[in-house]
């Protein structure tokens, strides 16, 4: 993968979207790496920055930087609904056979797309349909550690996500993950959560959906400027762990959703 270029048949291969609120301090450099790495690795590809509800001026900044870049576009969201709102926007809106959501400060950086690739590329009866970061595999490979406060939390989490949800996976919240297309379509055409917590609710869907997920290590660093709170967001992602729960014995995931938020 590391010697040639990436490439596929469709007019997009590789979708990239990126939630952002309020990030007009490190938008720029963001849309800059991701749009330099996709240009030099990807033969056909697109960007896609979901700005949800930002009241600064996030998505004027992307517009003003590749204003003659077709490739790169701005979804507007008004007013602001959460994380998982935005990516599922996002996600629903990318054209690409292979769709990677990244969170805004690149704490896994674009580059470790390539170890995700293998995975989702195989058309064996080993591939495939989601592969997702994970912080937990290769510890050795975080180049900067959350607080001591934040890693006992996550810890705590990811005991609850097994009891609650039976998921087995060692890190669900790493802002990195791909999917094939019609993977996306029908997992975020179903998600519920509009919060922090819709992460494991993805990964819940897509085995409920009998799609196949896998756990890739990646590179990662804490960035000092994460818009989650320890103690508020925890209560509210384990609080949604019960609404996966909720929504799944009331049927909720049976159908596609609607395009609004509850």
């Amino acid at each position: 993968m590391s010697e040639q270029q990436i490439s596929a048949g469709r007019d997009i291969f590789l979708s990239v979207v990126i939630p952002a609120y309020n990030e007009a301090e490190r938008i720029g450099a963001t849309v800059c790496r991701v749009a330099e790495f996709l240009g030099r690795r990807v033969d056909r590809w697109e960007m896609v920055v979901v700005d949800d509800g930002s009241t600064d001026d996030t998505a004027q900044l992307v517009r003003n930087l590749f204003p003659e870049e077709h490739r790169i576009r701005v979804l507007q969201l008004s007013p602001n609904y959460g994380k998982g709102h935005a990516v599922r926007a996002g996600m629903l809106a990318a054209e690409g056979d292979l769709i990677l959501f990244s969170d805004a400060d690149l704490s896994a950086p674009i580059e470790e797309v390539e170890r995700l690739l293998p995975a989702v590329l195989d058309s064996t009866a080993d591939g495939y349909d989601v592969a997702f970061g994970s912080r937990a595999l290769k510890r050795e490979w975080i180049e900067v550690h959350q607080s001591l406060r934040r890693e006992l939390a996550g810890k705590c989490f990811n005991l609850a996500l097994r009891v609650l949800t039976g998921l087995n996976y060692r890190d669900t919240q790493c802002g990195f993950k791909l999917f094939r297309r019609a993977a996306a379509r029908a997992i975020f055409s179903r998600q519920q959560i509009i919060g922090f917590g819709f992460d494991p609710e993805v990964l819940f869907l897509a085995r409920k959906l009998g799609l196949r997920a896998i756990e890739v290590p990646v590179r990662w660093a804490h960035n000092e400027g994460s818009k989650v709170r320890v103690l508020r967001d925890g209560i509210r992602m384990v609080v949604d762990l019960l609404r996966i729960r909720g929504n799944d014995l009331t049927g909720k995931y049976a159908g596609e959703k609607s395009e609004q938020p509850e």
